[in-house]
């Protein structure tokens, strides 16, 4: 059986998300070339009796990162460990994580683009050769000890792949990039969740849920228990197209998707930077996020959807951004229709 170690759980919306992930590679919904990838090489391990070779999953938040370590380690029926690149800050967290591993155990590193420099370099040589260096002493009368590690396998996860060291990169035997889902895949992805949260859902409120879900399906999940807490408070618990628009309207979810933030941050660019070109630090700023939250959290949908545009310059608000927000741009500025034509 598999093991979760994760000392964050215990929240109940947690709890519920938890039991909404699927627990074998035939449950995972999406991702299907990364599935038969991924399969054949836990196939091959299995028939060796090996440990897998490492992974690398890569992507935007929500796509099922941390949900395929999980069936990594329940496809090879070994324990999985979990912790992030934040988490270790220093060489000697990551010694004390890798030499508590039993064999054949699943190591799942949540952002690990996030991990200490002198961390990462010590990875390199347990990902590798299974063992690490531990420095005794200091200065000239310091000396290395070679300590041994059980074989495991590395599960790493990032939204960012390209701020991975190419020495840590090419260490990973495999490598998966996730993409966002479509709107089939996302109803299918819906229709599984009503079914294990035992909702009625009828095709018209999915539908709505799934156009709102940003190709995403942590989101959908979510979206559809709220919309599940409306039906519930204001109908009689049956997830239809009007319990939806209602939800969805009252949790400021719009018809493409956008949240607050999202629009937060075109309107910004639109009304107090007259559509840019302005830097994403600056955007942060003015919008009271994190840089990182709108580079990795807003950028890539509204990107995607064709409302914002990056350029070398800074981030630009495309003429759809102005026509979505409802304003008409003033002639000369970036976000002018003419300036986005032929």
């Amino acid at each position: 059986m598999t093991r979760l170690i994760d000392a964050g759980a215990g929240d109940e919306e947690q709890a519920v998300e938890g039991a909404l992930r699927p627990t074998n590679l035939g449950e995972f919904v999406g991702q299907s070339k990364v599935k038969s990838q991924l399969g054949l090489v836990l196939s091959a391990a299995k028939q060796r009796g090996a440990a897998a070779d490492h992974v690398l999953l890569a992507g935007p938040p929500g796509l099922g990162k941390t949900t395929l370590a999980g069936i990594v380690a329940a496809e090879l029926d070994v324990p999985l460990r979990i912790t992030s690149g934040p988490a270790i800050q220093h060489a000697g967290d990551l010694a004390a994580v890798l030499s508590s591993l039993v064999p054949g155990e699943v190591l799942f590193l949540d952002e690990i683009h996030r991990m200490a420099r002198a961390a990462e370099e010590m990875l390199y040589l347990a990902m590798e050769d299974f063992r690490v260096d531990v420095i005794v002493g200091k200065g000239a009368g310091a000396t290395a000890i070679p300590l041994a590690l059980s074989p495991f396998t590395l599960v790493g996860a990032t939204t960012r792949a390209g701020a991975l060291p190419g020495p840590l990169r090419d260490r990973f035997g495999f490598t998966a990039h996730l993409d966002f889902y479509s709107d089939d895949e996302i109803l299918a992805v819906l229709e599984r969740s009503a079914r294990l949260l035992g909702l009625q859902m009828d095709p018209a409120g999915a539908a709505e849920i799934s156009r709102r879900s940003r190709g995403t399906p942590r989101i959908a999940n979510r979206l559809l228990r709220r919309v599940r807490d409306y039906a519930q408070v204001h109908g009689d618990g049956v997830v239809t197209e009007d319990a939806a628009l209602a939800a969805l309207t009252l949790f400021d979810v719009d018809h493409i998707g956008l949240d607050r933030l999202d629009r937060s941050v075109l309107r910004v660019l639109v009304e107090s930077f007259n559509g840019g070109p302005v830097g994403v630090s600056t955007l942060a700023v003015a919008v009271g996020e994190e840089s990182e939250t709108v580079e990795t959290v807003c950028e890539p949908f509204l990107v995607r959807c064709g409302l914002l545009a990056r350029t070398s310059r800074g981030r630009v608000a495309t003429a759809a951004a102005w026509a979505h927000l409802g304003i008409t741009p003033p002639a000369g500025t970036p976000g002018h229709p003419d300036l986005f034509s032929g």
